[in-house]
């Protein structure tokens, strides 16, 4: 198993279906087929975001059955994790994160191998754009980060690199830890929505400044449910344990959906401001995925206890 680089941009040639699979003709196959099992690092170029953005694992490498010569990297829905920062090309002091990439003077090299839509990692260049990938976001809508260094994995104030205190081997572990995904998450979701509830569009602090909104899956981790802010929706207290309960949930055209059956007319009334849209962060890229309200409407709407 090896890690690598897979190049994926939101407008692609190929049929890529982004945390699904990954669509590459055969020149890659034999280095694909080397990642199954192991972790991937996805990267956009300059029609997306210009840098590494998500970690995701590989599951299976299957041949595409209408286009010859074609394959598809079968992806572990569940284990994307979407990166706090978008790592770009070179580290903090200009040198390029892979080797392949530097120029004589270490920068990034443009062409060459850089245009190759797989790459192979060694553990240092995986750990190392993990690292800058997974540095905690700072600022007043998000949260402290978890201290994995202690055994009761409580709150620290000190923001710091997200693994770098971990060898390099540890970094798998690291990638599985539902408290670190989970904190992980909730620093995107609220940044992203800059600490205001998608649905009341309050933004209510507590006495420290901190945003009391929460991050809710919208396809549960239960549900194979990823890490990433378009899977993410920043609600009240009150407001995500009806979302994960079914008794809400969002239209395509970004209605709130009520489940009347189970909630009250009058509670809805005070939570809901009738014909209320979700409300969504800024840049279009946080926009929730339509597919993942899709299926929490099909699975989960309507299925919970009543108020």
């Amino acid at each position: 198993m090896v890690n690598a680089i897979f190049i994926q941009n939101p407008q692609s040639i190929y049929d890529d279906q982004p945390g699904e699979a990954y669509h590459f003709p055969r020149q890659y196959l034999g280095t694909v087929q080397q990642t199954i099992g192991d972790w991937v690092i996805f990267y956009e170029s300059r029609r997306g975001a210009f840098g590494y953005v998500s970690v995701q694992k590989v599951k299976d490498v299957v041949p595409d059955p209408k286009n010859e010569g074609h394959y598809y990297a079968l992806l572990d829905r569940g284990s994307r994790w979407q990166f706090e920062r978008v790592v770009r090309r070179a580290d903090p002091n200009g040198i390029a994160y892979e080797k392949s990439l530097r120029k004589s003077d270490g920068s990034p090299m443009s062409g060459g191998a850089s245009v190759s839509a797989v790459r192979k990692l060694s553990p240092s260049e995986f750990a190392s754009i993990l690292d800058a990938g997974l540095t905690e976001l700072e600022g007043a809508d998000v949260i402290p980060r978890v201290d994995l260094q202690s055994p009761m994995s409580g709150l620290a104030e000190n923001h710091a690199p997200f693994l770098g205190l971990q060898p390099v081997e540890d970094r798998s572990k690291i990638l599985t830890s539902r408290p670190a995904r989970d904190a992980s998450f909730q620093r995107l979701v609220k940044a992203a929505y800059k600490g205001r509830c998608a649905i009341s569009g309050l933004q209510l602090r507590n006495g420290g400044g901190r945003p009391e909104v929460q991050a809710a899956h919208i396809r549960a981790v239960a549900d194979d449910g990823p890490d990433v802010v378009q899977n993410g929706l920043a609600l009240s207290g009150t407001l995500h344990w009806m979302f994960d309960r079914g008794l809400i949930s969002v239209a395509d055209d970004l209605s709130i959906l009520i489940s009347h059956n189970k909630v009250p007319g009058d509670v809805a009334a005070r939570l809901i401001t009738p014909g209320q849209k979700l409300l969504l962060p800024d840049n279009a890229r946080d926009h929730s995925h339509p597919d993942y309200l899709k299926f929490h409407r099909e699975n989960t709407f309507g299925q919970g206890e009543t108020m």
